[in-house]
């Protein structure tokens, strides 16, 4: 049987999370201003990495960011690398 990976906003924790069936293996972390989200840590577990998970977690939570109208701000450098590698979401960097 497949393992169902699944991404939820838990903004009381102000984050992001992703989960192998029903457990979390990461997350991406952030900070909320009127206009931007400003993402701080990525952080996948290290039995998990390598799957792809990280970019998963990131599309989601940028998918997110642009459905609310908002921009994202990569403190975190695996968020920049991501910005920096898909074009299709660098209208939402706001450091450019």
């Amino acid at each position: 049987m497949a393992a169902t990976t699944t991404v939820t906003r838990d903004e009381a924790a102000s984050r992001w999370e992703i989960r192998v069936d029903d457990q979390l293996v990461g997350f991406a972390a952030y900070q909320r201003t009127p206009d931007e989200i400003v993402f701080t840590h990525t952080e996948i577990d290290e039995g998990h990495e390598g799957e792809g998970l990280g970019g998963r977690l990131v599309r989601a939570a940028l998918d997110d960011v642009r459905a609310e109208g908002l921009r994202a701000l990569p403190i975190c450098p695996f968020v920049q690398a991501f910005l920096d590698r898909h074009p299709d979401y660098q209208d939402l960097d706001s450091r450019r």
